[in-house]
């Protein structure tokens, strides 16, 4: 579920390498996958950082889906694909929270041929564009379609039209194939949760925006974004120890909220905490309504790294925090385990994009 297929029609096999493209703001992160019966093994990786493609950084731009189908992106994308020697064309792309739009709803029992409909008509309840301007995609996550008896919760995903035309040009101009598009946060689930049948919440800490996802039984039942960014702890670092953005990227990386500097952890502190209280929130709306407590936490994306984050998320929390290695299902050679051990966070929503076009 979750993928805005543009398959062409008469292809019926299933492909056995699979790239998975994450275009975030800090970075392009591209990822090569390949089956073998129910086993998966990593080919390639490849990333290079936006600083390399502009001149300020993507976050300061305020980024939009415009600058994005830049042919810029199009060239650093084939750059990574001849680096890595990756000479597979099929590609999903994931696309960011800020371009997506999730939610779900109850609809009441009926007929499975009039379902459609119902979803349609909800969707233009909660969406800001014209239905006319989006495509959508829906999977109903409890009860049984075409039940007359019991209501059903359906999970929907919508994607501007200009947007899927945008990551189409892009493909095109990259030299790839177009498999499928996916939202960002089913990306991640795929990556991260595999077959863990808890209630759990994961937040996606990103450079632009960050989002809070609920996961139930396996299945994506809430998505939340808003505006937390981990450039602010960048910039915290930076004014006060009075150093160079790139200095105090190191001693955010390094230090983090065990840093010994006077005064620094006090200040991630004051940054972080939100996300504390966010995650607390959205637990609680998910009790409230659902009546299944949050029993697990994943922390992904850059941040997730942070030295002192998981465990003070679990002293605050009182719950089991993971940050999670979306590699771990999946082969490759030995010698590589730290490296990807360190790069997972950022790479989990490139993993789970490949993955999903690998499913049987």
């Amino acid at each position: 579920m979750g993928i805005f297929t543009m398959f062409n029609p008469l292809r019926i096999f299933f492909p056995k390498k699979m790239v998975g493209i994450d275009i975030g703001t800090s970075s392009i992160k591209v990822v090569e996958i390949s089956r073998w019966g129910e086993g998966r093994t990593l080919e390639n990786y490849g990333e290079i950082k936006s600083d390399l493609i502009y001149k300020e950084p993507l976050s300061d731009l305020k980024m939009s889906t415009n600058l994005l189908a830049s042919n810029f992106v199009s060239v650093a994308i084939r750059g990574i694909l001849d680096e890595a020697k990756i000479k597979t064309k099929s590609v999903i792309f994931s696309i960011p929270d800020f371009s997506t739009f999730c939610t779900s709803f109850t609809i009441p029992p009926m007929p499975e041929k009039e379902i459609k409909d119902a979803i349609y008509y909800n969707a233009s309840q909660y969406i800001t564009l014209p239905i006319s301007e989006v495509t959508l995609d829906w999977k109903i996550i409890s009860g049984v379609p075409g039940n007359e008896s019991l209501p059903s919760t359906v999970f929907l995903v919508a994607i501007p039209n200009q947007v899927i035309a945008e990551y189409q040009q892009m493909a095109q101009e990259s030299g790839l194939e177009l498999y499928a598009l996916e939202a960002e946060a089913l990306s991640i689930t795929r990556a991260l949760i595999k077959n863990n049948k808890k209630t759990i919440c994961l937040m996606d800490i990103g450079v632009q925006s960050s989002t809070v996802n609920i996961i139930d039984d396996g299945f994506l039942k809430r998505s939340y974004s808003f505006n937390f960014y981990s450039n602010q702890l960048v910039r915290a670092v930076a004014s006060a120890l009075s150093v160079s953005d790139k200095e105090a990227e190191e001693i955010k990386n390094k230090e983090g909220l065990v840093s010994l500097r006077q005064g620094l952890a006090e200040t991630l502190y004051l940054l972080v905490d939100p996300l504390v209280a966010k995650i607390k929130s959205i637990s609680s709306e998910f009790m409230q309504s659902e009546k299944k407590e949050v029993e697990e936490i994943y922390l992904t994306g850059g941040t997730a790294n942070l030295p002192g984050l998981k465990e003070y998320f679990e002293k605050t929390l009182g719950k089991k925090v993971h940050v999670s290695n979306c590699f771990s299902d999946i082969l490759y050679p030995p010698i590589l385990d730290e490296t990807l051990r360190k790069m997972s966070p950022s790479f989990s929503v490139a993993v789970g994009a490949a993955l999903s076009g690998l499913e049987i």
